[in-house]
């Protein structure tokens, strides 16, 4: 699966992400860390994550095709440093802080893939050879 596919899963997931945590970010938090938000500080944090994650989600759309010669490596690079974060902080929550709702080890699993698939694709040569 080459550069093109890393780019449209990686704009699903991140948007459809993104947009839940504009609309429900106690949700997302109760499915990823068991834990609620209940202070007014913690959700606006939650929702503007929310929408730097649609933000992701939508230049990766943006660049899968024609557009990703010019932007694909740079946004994988960014997807890379996202993933490889969000590994971080959600097995720091898990394993230090013992926040864990019924999502936290799928999202660390998933996001560690995605981190080595955006390796791979990097790998793998200029986006234009695609």
């Amino acid at each position: 699966m080459g550069a093109r596919t890393l780019l449209i899963v990686t704009a699903v997931l991140e948007t459809a992400t993104g947009v839940a945590l504009l609309f429900s970010t106690p949700l997302v938090a109760q499915l990823l860390l068991g834990a609620s938000l209940d202070e007014p500080a913690a959700l606006i944090i939650g929702r503007m994550t929310g929408a730097a994650l649609l933000a992701l989600g939508v230049a990766c759309w943006l660049a899968r095709e024609d557009g990703a010669r010019r932007a694909g490596r740079p946004l994988i690079a960014a997807a890379l440093l996202y993933n490889v974060a969000a590994v971080a902080v959600l097995a720091h929550a898990g394993a230090g802080m013992k926040l864990a709702g019924i999502l936290l080890w799928p999202a660390v699993a998933l996001h560690a893939a995605l981190a080595v698939w955006c390796v791979a694709s990097w790998r793998s040569g200029p986006v234009d050879s695609l």
